[in-house]
């Protein structure tokens, strides 16, 4: 059960950090507060999953999971660039969170 409150926290996360884009400066009311329920309920999530994983192996999936799912939206929302070197480091990145499940299984 920790895995799949990491999965989500990791998933909250991106959804913070994009919410900080659409903020514009946390000046925008709708988006700080989508912001600040997203941050709560990711911070949340992952001390749940910390209460049973090592605080290392977690923090890198959740970081991982933000990063990845931050760069994708940065992509299609934000019309930012996605070359062969952002993808193949991002795999690297992905590689390493399945690596990091193997073995702490």
């Amino acid at each position: 059960m920790e895995w799949i409150y990491l999965l989500i926290a990791g998933m909250f996360e991106t959804g913070w950090a994009v919410g900080l884009k659409y903020s514009d400066g946390l000046t925008k009311f709708y988006p700080v507060v989508f912001t600040v329920i997203t941050l709560i309920l990711s911070m949340y999530l992952l001390e749940r999953a910390l209460r049973t994983l090592p605080v290392g192996t977690a923090y890198a999936v959740w970081t991982g999971i933000g990063i990845i799912g931050t760069t994708v939206l940065g992509v299609v929302l934000f019309n930012e660039s996605m070359n062969f070197s952002r993808i193949f480091f991002i795999g690297l990145i992905a590689v390493g969170i399945g690596g990091l499940k193997l073995v702490s299984a």
